[in-house]
């Protein structure tokens, strides 16, 4: 699953990210549902990822992964992609989320909850100017995930 992931940012235009095969042994396993609920918001997020040892940096960062894919109701209760074209990787999440909500596209509440915080906002219209930045940090944030097991 680690390398389908690395491979799809990769192939769709997005970083390359450092990939290293296996994982350490945890002594325990990891929480049953550690994904945020997409209904809450900030403090939620920091919760979840907090605990993960993962910074706000790479909170925002990880939520630019949405610009790949889209929501499926069957999974998430709702349905529609992110940005216009979920099959290209690039810095399109923040550009679409500052510029507010658009017919067919979605925006989470969660989403939304990275313009409410200045933390988040500040890096939100960071990646959304600098697509650069953004796979850089994207990238470490994915790896920093990735070895979390």
């Amino acid at each position: 699953m680690k390398l389908a992931g690395v491979v799809a940012v990769e192939v769709t235009g997005g970083p390359e990210i450092p990939f290293h095969p296996g994982r350490q042994d945890k002594s325990e396993p990891p929480p049953e549902d550690p994904l945020p609920d997409a209904k809450n918001g900030v403090n939620h997020l920091r919760e979840v990822f907090g605990r993960m040892g993962l910074s706000d940096k790479d909170i925002v960062a990880l939520s630019g992964g949405h610009t790949l894919g889209r929501c499926h109701k069957e999974r998430s209760g709702f349905e529609r992609p992110w940005t216009t074209d979920p099959l290209i990787f690039d810095n399109s999440y923040f550009k679409e989320l500052l510029s507010g909500e658009k017919e067919g596209l979605i925006q989470l509440p969660s989403d939304k909850a990275l313009l409410e915080d200045p933390v988040f906002r500040s890096f939100v219209e960071k990646y959304a100017k600098d697509e650069d930045a953004f796979f850089a940090d994207y990238a470490e944030a994915h790896l920093k995930l990735s070895e979390l097991g």
